[in-house]
């Protein structure tokens, strides 16, 4: 299935605009990725378990968008949008929302 940030794919005309799609994937981090974190934003450099865990979270998110748009018959996605927040009680979780427009093309 094609996917895109853009509202139009060169050479590939819409025919039907199915709806919008939407994936949405929330992890909590655990306390060692926490701990190990916490240690890098001291010492500087990158988190190498948070980076992974988000990966995993855009992953999850991006399988369910596509998942729904296969569901109403979409050969492609655009407009593709994604978005990153921490949620939970004191930051605890990570949520990776995208969502698009599912379609047909001619």
């Amino acid at each position: 299935m094609l996917k895109t940030t853009t509202s139009v794919v060169e050479g590939r005309p819409v025919q039907d605009y199915l709806g919008v799609v939407v994936g949405e994937a929330i992890l909590g981090a655990n306390i060692f990725k926490d701990l190990f974190g916490a240690i890098r934003d001291v010492v500087g450099g990158r988190s190498g378990a948070y980076e992974q865990e988000m990966g995993k979270a855009r992953d999850i998110a991006f399988e369910e968008m596509e998942a729904k748009a296969r569901a109403m018959g979409a050969d492609g996605i655009i407009g593709i949008d994604i978005d990153y927040e921490v949620v939970g009680q004191n930051g605890s979780m990570m949520m990776v929302s995208v969502s698009g427009t599912a379609v047909k093309f001619k």
